[in-house]
């Protein structure tokens, strides 16, 4: 079990080393090959390789491990970055830049309501009982992929299509449920299944990747001293990362986000005794009812919660089903008990008579041990307390 255990520690931490170590390790090359660049050539590479040959095995060890902790340690550094960079990309600015945002975000929310005609339109021609053409269909794909990118109400826009695209995967919720996300979110996500708990962080550190991959760009041009190629290509892999890849994966981190609202809200709904709603209709009501009453509670009387749910047969047999799991893990963990435990009924009746025999001497071999201790200290003369001051601070009597 040692041996299983200490394979899955290193397999995660190898994937764990990867992922943060890769991107910088890919960057050190570049600005490995920034150096030789200017440089003019492999010979100062060849120099230092001829070097670190001379040295003592202690020395190539040491100067390897170096190296392999100055690049994980930068890409640890960097990957801190995730988080706020990824929020500035979205139009989180800070509060002197707010005219600058809210012109931005205006413009948008603008450029928005002029093309809402357009896909009215395109929706028409697609609806029955019209004959939509193939021209048809796919202007009103891209018109509709285009407007699930936006939020649906102009005082929502953000300054940033990544902005838009996150909030208006935030926003749908609330659109269809009446359920708002950034408050209800924390609660749903404990409800949620490993699968879909697994695919929403796989989707979030691919959003973060990318993200960090802008911010590697950026920092290449810190190589121009070298070669003024590095600019070019510095900011060319960041742009890419911002216009391509940050966008693409912000819709899929939406997309699933979305999902799991359309699939398991009523766990949520279940879980907090709140009844569950009749209709669309309704639930968009008692949506927005609920949203308040985890944001700010309530002392309505309405609605009644719903009794606590008891355990249905398949529950039982899926705990039954664990529990048989954990005595099977523990049989292969001892197994002495495990073959103490096999044969008749006889025996398992001898074998735990044993075993409480065992616990009872066990216990009174304690019991002893204690009272022989106390009467040793009580026989014990009283320690005469020193006349020196002592160092303790001062506290007040009880």
């Amino acid at each position: 079990m040692l041996a299983e255990f200490w394979k899955a520690v290193g397999g995660k931490l190898a994937d764990r080393f990867a992922a943060v170590a890769v991107p910088a390790l890919v960057f050190w090359l570049g600005g490995l090959a920034a150096w030789i660049v200017h440089r003019g050539s492999l010979a100062a590479v060849t120099r230092q390789l001829g070097w670190l040959d001379r040295q003592s095995a202690g020395v190539q060890v040491a100067v390897l491990v170096a190296a392999l902790l100055a690049v994980a340690g930068s890409g640890v550094v960097v990957g801190e970055l995730a988080t706020p960079v990824l929020r500035l990309l979205e139009g989180y600015w800070p509060r002197w830049a707010d005219p600058l945002r809210r012109r931005l975000a205006c413009r948008l929310a603008k450029r928005a309501a002029a093309k809402q005609d357009d896909w009215q339109k395109a929706y028409e021609r697609v609806q029955p009982p019209a004959d939509p053409t193939a021209e048809d269909l796919a202007v009103y794909a891209r018109l509709e992929r285009r407007r699930r990118r936006r939020p649906s109400s102009p005082g929502y826009f953000l300054p940033t299509p990544i902005g838009n695209i996150l909030r208006a995967a935030e926003r749908r919720p609330f659109d269809k449920y009446g359920l708002d996300a950034v408050v209800v979110w924390p609660r749903l996500w404990p409800a949620l299944p490993e699968t879909m708990r697994s695919d929403l962080l796989a989707a979030r550190t691919s959003l973060d990747r990318a993200a960090i991959t802008a911010v590697w760009g950026v920092l290449f041009c810190a190589f121009a001293p070298l070669t003024l190629w590095a600019i070019p290509v510095g900011l060319g892999v960041a742009a890419a990362a911002v216009a391509v890849a940050v966008p693409g994966r912000a819709q899929a981190f939406g997309e699933l986000m979305e999902a799991a609202y359309d699939q398991y809200r009523t766990a949520l709904y279940t879980q907090l005794r709140w009844p569950l709603p009749a209709n669309p209709h309704q639930e968009r009501v008692e949506g927005q009812r609920l949203t308040a009453y985890l944001w700010r509670g309530s002392d309505d009387t309405s609605p009644a919660f719903t009794p606590p749910a008891e355990a249905t047969p398949d529950d039982r047999d899926r705990g039954k089903s664990e529990h048989d799991k954990a005595l099977r893990t523990r049989a292969r963990a001892f197994p002495a008990d495990n073959d103490s435990m096999s044969g008749t009924g006889i025996e398992h009746v001898a074998w735990l008579i044993a075993s409480r025999t065992r616990c009872c001497i066990a216990v009174s071999a304690s019991a002893a041990w204690a009272a022989r201790h106390h009467l040793a200290r009580r026989r014990t003369p009283p320690r005469v307390e020193s006349a020196r001051p002592s160092c303790r601070p001062w506290a007040p009597a009880p």
